[in-house]
């Protein structure tokens, strides 16, 4: 298939390919439910925090400045940006895990992956025409999507899959200019959110070179630690640091992809990645992100909301699973179609923080806040 292909033909209109991709996804239920779904913090502690929504914006207009200077696809990155957090569970990471572990207890060996969900909701979930699930995507959307993390292949892949995508091959460098626009923005943006609540502070990075380095630009600004504008500064020098350096060692790569490749295709899997950090940066951004995850990820404020969300996540589904009734009629007609874990992990998955919440509150007559 060619990347603009689709599944089921379209008539042509007045926008290209994945300009019709990108609005589709805008105008979907699984994208504005993103505005309530847990980045780091809790929806309800604040309006300050990222929530999936914002992080997927930003990650789209890091992911279209990087195309467009390195002369890609700008608006299929744009799409693959904004669709690749679909299929996160409400409460982040630990809603999807959990769901995972209950799955495969539950006798479903291929259990839950968030990265495999956004591609189910883009193919199958989401309903928006009569003759077809899904929202009929182009080939190089669901490719950058499905392709979101390495390896590939996933043995729970369908056939179907297999026989569609190319797993063996890298996807294209729009996908992988998302992949880096991915770590760019939550990297720096839950530096922003975590030193804002409280839960870390500059001290704690201080001795890392990268961190070193986005503070003497701050510092050439006339601007000091202890200033109202620091973090504003330093967030925005970390990206612009991060943002110029994958431009630069980039660029080459994608110069020599475009002089024997048309525009979105892939890669054999045995070829270098054409784009990427250099080595230094790449390198501090690796123990800047492993000091995060100590100092903030797993801060005891950080922790104890997750822990609540991981077990109304599981209240969910023990509920759901016990009282087929407590579904909507719309998710109960899907057991014919599909195993009944796997519409009630796909229901659960589709809450918001708040939603989940509400819902345990009037099953469990309790609240976790």
């Amino acid at each position: 298939m060619r990347p603009f292909d689709r599944f089921h033909p379209l008539q042509d209109d007045f926008r290209d390919p994945y300009s019709r991709d990108r609005d589709r996804v805008l105008h979907c239920s699984s994208f504005r439910r993103l505005e309530y779904k847990t980045q780091v913090f809790l929806n309800h502690e604040g309006d300050y925090f990222r929530t999936r929504l914002t992080h997927s914006l930003e990650v789209s207009q890091i992911a279209r400045t990087l195309s467009r200077m390195l002369e890609l696809n700008e608006t299929l990155a744009e799409v693959i940006a904004l669709s690749h957090d679909l299929g996160h569970t409400p409460f982040g990471h630990v809603g999807g895990d959990r769901l995972d572990a209950l799955l495969k207890a539950d006798g479903h060996p291929n259990g839950f992956e968030h990265n495999f969900q956004s591609f189910r909701v883009l193919t199958t979930l989401e309903k928006r025409y009569k003759d077809f699930d899904g929202l009929n995507l182009t080939f190089a959307t669901l490719e950058g999507v499905l392709k979101h993390s390495y390896p590939y292949d996933k043995p729970f892949f369908p056939d179907w899959i297999r026989e569609a995508f190319a797993l063996d091959r890298h996807p294209s460098l729009e996908a992988m200019v998302v992949d880096h626009a991915d770590e760019i923005a939550y990297t720096s943006h839950d530096i922003d959110d975590g030193i804002k609540y409280g839960l870390i502070d500059f001290s704690d990075l201080e001795d890392l070179e990268i961190v070193q380095e986005v503070d003497r630009r701050v510092r050439a600004e006339g601007i000091v630690p202890g200033e109202y504008l620091y973090r504003h500064r330093f967030v925005a020098s970390l990206i612009r640091l991060l943002v110029e350096d994958f431009i630069e060692h980039s660029r080459p790569g994608a110069e020599a992809h475009r002089s024997d490749r048309p525009l979105c295709a892939t890669l054999p899997a045995e070829e270098p990645l054409p784009v990427s950090f250099s080595s230094s940066v790449a390198t501090g951004l690796k123990r800047l992100k492993k000091r995060l995850y100590l100092k903030l990820y797993r801060h005891e404020k950080i922790v104890r909301n997750m822990y609540a969300g991981k077990r109304c996540v599981e209240a969910l589904y023990r509920a759901y699973s016990e009282e087929h009734d407590l579904l909507p009629e719309s998710q109960k007609a899907l057991f014919a179609r599909r195993p009944v874990h796997r519409v009630i992990a796909d229901t659960i998955a589709s809450m918001t923080d708040r939603y989940a919440l509400k819902r345990y509150h009037q099953i469990y007559g309790i609240s976790l806040k």
